[in-house]
């Protein structure tokens, strides 16, 4: 099929138009800056979410749109509620309204398990909001959707916002980590690849118009987690806790009472905590520059 995936230059769209790709299909990212990670087959196209003739133009004879483009660091979100609601609802329902124009013939949204949660500000409440717009457009218009709530992902080609990439950065280049919260939260890593893989089976017609949970294998406390990273690393590192006053995330679970409940995916082959983050720390010291340029900088 044709697929489009917008916002498939950044983290996680990255890997999905990579996993898409392996599955025979035609892809298109769409996304405001170029793909550094693109393959040849892929066709890459500029454009904002916001103009509504460059989505358009791109979802002409598209039969299938992934959609992870907008704000997705929940700092960030709090930071900037107004742009936080033109980008990521905002954008998405006018994404919507161009899907419907075009005939799409599912809609398959990146949101987040932060929707079942009291915590994540504004960055959830925009979550929410959009779940409910894809379910209107769907009554209303009958546009098909999959909504796809991610946990908590790590992996290659990840940034700075990306909290396992954060703190595997410090702990390599600085000798210590520090964390937000007191390391007793609970969390559910999974790797991006498994992530995008699974998002891949998401497109089976038992999960159209279905909530999707894509969440790791392994529940594990946040200081669980730093362990592992200092015991790979084989080195002492200074770990600081910033306390539960500073958690803007959930702590044990994410979940309040909600009346919707989501199938969760669980494919049948997963990448192993500990070799996805050496794979992680293998590619974030490779990024390094070498000590000799350095020194010829300086």
């Amino acid at each position: 099929m044709k697929v489009v995936v917008i916002g498939g230059s950044g983290f996680l769209g990255s890997h999905m138009a990579d996993a898409l790709t392996d599955q025979k299909h035609e892809v298109v990212i769409f996304d405001r800056k170029p793909s550094p990670h693109a393959q040849a087959t892929q066709r890459v196209v500029l454009g904002d979410l916001l103009d509504r003739q460059a989505v358009s133009a791109v979802l002409k004879d598209a039969e299938v749109v992934y959609h992870f483009a907008g704000i997705a660091d929940i700092n960030e979100a709090n930071q900037r509620p107004v742009d936080t609601v033109r980008q990521n609802v905002l954008g998405t329902t006018m994404l919507l309204e161009a899907c419907r124009e075009a005939g799409v013939r599912r809609v398959l949204y990146a949101s987040t398990i932060y929707v079942h949660s009291l915590a994540g500000g504004f960055y959830r409440c925009s979550k929410q909001a959009c779940e409910l717009y894809l379910e209107a457009f769907q009554q209303v218009y009958g546009l098909p959707y999959t909504v796809l709530r991610y946990g908590s992902l790590y992996g290659p080609r990840a940034d700075a916002t990306n909290s396992v990439h954060r703190y595997l950065t410090q702990a390599l280049l600085e000798g210590k980590i520090d964390a937000v919260g007191d390391g007793e939260e609970i969390r559910e890593y999974i790797h991006v690849e498994d992530a995008a893989r699974h998002s891949v089976e998401a497109l089976a017609p038992e999960f159209e118009n279905q909530y999707v949970l894509i969440t790791g294998h392994q529940p594990m406390t946040v200081k669980a987690l730093l362990d592992m990273i200092q015991e790979i690393l084989d080195k002492k590192l200074t770990i600081t806790f910033h306390g539960p006053e500073a958690l803007l995330h959930y702590r044990r679970t994410p979940y309040n009472f909600q009346p919707k409940m989501a199938k969760k995916l669980v494919g049948t082959h997963s990448l192993d905590l500990g070799q996805g983050l050496l794979a992680c720390l293998n590619e974030i010291h490779e990024r390094q520059p070498t000590n000799a340029a350095l020194a010829e900088e300086a």
